[in-house]
C-alpha cells in the first residue's frame, strides 16, 4: 500500500514538473522569450555577415538586420514603459496573420527575381535611398514611442486609464499619430531596400489600409478620453498617413 502511494505521489509530481516546464513555453513564458530573443539574434548576425561579406545580398542583409532591430525594440520598450503587460506577445512576432504573409511575400519576390535578373538586386541607389528611409521611420516610430511612455500601447485602449495624458508634445507636435508614421515609413522602405517593386507597391496600400482602419477606431475613443481637446489637436495637426485627415 505504501509502494502504491509512493508510484501514485511520483506520478503526480512527475505532472506537476512537465506542468510547470510547458508553462515556460506561454506568451509569459521565459522559455519561449529567450528562444525569441535568441532568433531574433541569429538574424541579426546573419543579416550582418551578409552584409558584410557578400555582393550580391549586401541589402537582404541590411533588411534582415533592420527586421530584426525592429522587433527587438518592441520588446524593450514594453519592458521600460509597460512591464505588467511584458510577455513574448511583445516581440510583436505573431502581429497578425496578414504581417507574416506580407514578410513571405517579400521573401519571395526577392528570390525569385535575383534568380531570374541577378543584377536587379545589388546595392543601388534605390536600396540605399530605402535603407536611408528604413531607418528615418525606426528613429521616428521609437522617437514616438519614448515621447508617449506608459500612453502608448501596442493594441488601440477602449477605457481610459487614470494615467492617460494627451500627448502633443515633442514629435507628436508635428504628427498626431508619429509611431504609425514611423512604421508606415519602415515598412514600405524594407522593400525599396530589397528593391522588390510588386512588395513595395503592395506594402503601401496594405499598410495604409490598416491604418486607416486602425486611425478610425483608435480616434474615436481619444474624442471619449479627451473630448473637446482632441477634437482641437486633430484639426490643427496632421495624422501622419497621406490622404488621412
Amino acid at each position: 500500500m505504501s509502494e502504491s502511494n509512493n508510484y501514485q505521489s511520483s506520478d503526480l509530481s512527475k505532472q506537476q514538473e512537465v506542468k510547470m516546464a510547458m508553462t515556460a513555453w506561454n506568451e509569459k513564458g521565459a522559455a519561449r522569450t529567450v528562444a525569441y530573443a535568441f532568433g531574433l539574434g541569429i538574424l541579426f548576425g546573419v543579416g550582418l555577415v551578409l552584409s558584410l561579406s557578400t555582393v550580391n545580398h549586401v541589402s537582404y542583409g541590411i533588411y534582415m538586420m533592420g527586421l530584426a532591430a525592429f522587433h527587438m525594440w518592441e520588446y524593450i520598450w514594453v519592458s521600460m514603459y509597460d512591464p505588467t503587460k511584458l510577455s513574448s506577445n511583445s516581440f510583436l512576432l505573431n502581429h497578425s496573420t496578414s504581417f507574416n504573409l506580407a514578410l513571405l511575400a517579400g521573401f519571395i519576390e526577392y528570390w525569385i527575381e535575383y534568380l531570374l535578373f541577378p543584377s536587379m538586386k545589388l546595392m543601388g541607389w534605390i536600396s540605399t535611398l530605402g535603407f536611408i528611409a528604413m531607418v528615418f521611420g525606426q528613429v521616428v516610430r521609437t522617437t514616438a514611442m519614448i515621447t508617449a511612455g506608459r500612453n502608448f500601447s501596442h493594441i488601440v485602449q477602449q477605457t481610459k486609464k487614470s494615467s492617460h495624458v494627451l500627448v502633443t508634445n515633442g514629435v507628436y507636435s508635428l504628427v498626431r499619430h508619429p509611431s504609425y508614421f514611423g512604421w508606415f515609413i519602415w515598412s514600405i522602405s524594407t522593400q525599396l531596400v530589397l528593391f522588390n517593386p510588386i512588395c513595395t507597391a503592395a506594402y503601401a496600400y496594405a499598410s495604409w489600409k490598416f491604418f486607416e482602419d486602425r486611425i478610425e477606431d483608435e480616434e474615436e475613443a481619444l474624442i471619449d478620453f479627451f473630448g473637446n481637446d482632441y477634437v482641437e489637436y486633430k484639426k490643427k495637426v496632421w495624422s501622419g498617413i497621406p490622404l488621412i485627415k
